[in-house]
């Protein structure tokens, strides 16, 4: 499959290209970027070419792998789709209820194949763990702590991405947490949101349809000693925690490809598709409107 990177941020740098150009059943034929020389810089590193039509790159590929703001990804998302492009997306999907339903809209419409890459659910042991949990059931309640300090750490790529400083935790690691809690303890009926503590920190409780309920914490404000993620759940069948993953995000994306060739070839959805990813971005923006419609 020919898959063409649209962006050449740290994340692109980091995972993506990485991951996509020494996949062995993907084919990096081209880079795209809102930089030019970045463009042409990061391909050349890869073997690939640089464009500078995002529309050329789109009719010379497949596939597309997006590392780019939300709003930017939504936007070229739906006309890669239209393109006929199968998606490899990152979280969230987009910043808004009505930018995400266009995504899905357009990827279901044109028949291409989607996967959002919500880095735990692509980690062999943390993966492992929520398919057992959501087999064992029983769940009374789960709690989630995600807490990064890419605003309190000197030199974080991160800390400059304007849309991190806009939207905060909760568009940012809030995506991780709920992808490992809405398979376990299924859709949530109810979601109330406070905003509690240091800089963009927040705090959602979540009323799930099936009787549980769970609790997030979620922060990019931490300092550096107390960050690091935590998922807890109690219930009959006792107490249990998400394991650490022993690799880190350049694989677990190589995997999400292994998921969109898969989804691709079969025609059959991955359970981490745009579907999906939108409904975490309307639990993301149900949250962030009763925070008053900003998380900073």
């Amino acid at each position: 499959m020919r898959i063409g990177l649209l962006g050449t941020g740290p994340w692109a740098r980091a995972a993506h290209a990485p991951a996509l150009s020494g996949h062995p059943d993907l084919d990096l034929a081209g880079v795209w970027g809102r930089r030019p020389e970045a463009a042409e810089e990061l391909a050349g590193l890869h073997g690939a070419r640089a464009y500078d039509d995002v529309e050329a790159l789109f009719a010379d590929v497949d596939a597309v792998a997006v590392a780019l703001p939300p709003a930017v990804q939504a936007e070229l998302a739906v006309r890669a789709a239209r393109a006929g492009c199968h998606l490899l997306l990152d979280k969230p999907l987009a910043p808004t209820v009505a930018q995400g339903r266009a995504v899905v809209g357009a990827a279901r419409e044109a028949g291409v194949a989607s996967v959002v890459f919500f880095t735990t659910r692509f980690q062999p042991e943390p993966e492992a763990w929520i398919t057992e949990q959501a087999r064992v059931g029983g769940w009374f309640t789960g709690r989630a702590q995600w807490l990064g300090a890419v605003f309190t750490s000197d030199g974080d790529p991160f800390a400059a991405s304007e849309w991190r400083r806009e939207k905060g935790a909760l568009w940012d690691v809030g995506p991780h947490a709920l992808s490992v809690l809405l398979p376990v303890l299924g859709e949530p009926r109810r979601v109330t949101a406070a905003a509690y503590g240091p800089g963009d920190t927040v705090h959602l409780v979540l009323d799930h349809a099936g009787g549980a309920s769970s609790s997030l914490t979620l922060s990019l404000t931490a300092p550096p000693a107390a960050a690091g993620a935590m998922v807890e759940l109690r219930g009959a069948a006792g107490v249990t925690g998400l394991p650490e993953a022993s690799e880190g995000a350049a694989p677990a994306l190589a995997r999400a490809a292994d998921a969109l060739l898969a989804a691709a070839g079969t025609g059959v959805p991955h359970p981490c598709d745009a579907a999906f990813a939108l409904r975490v971005t309307e639990i993301l923006a149900a949250a962030e409107a009763q925070l008053g419609g900003t998380t900073r």
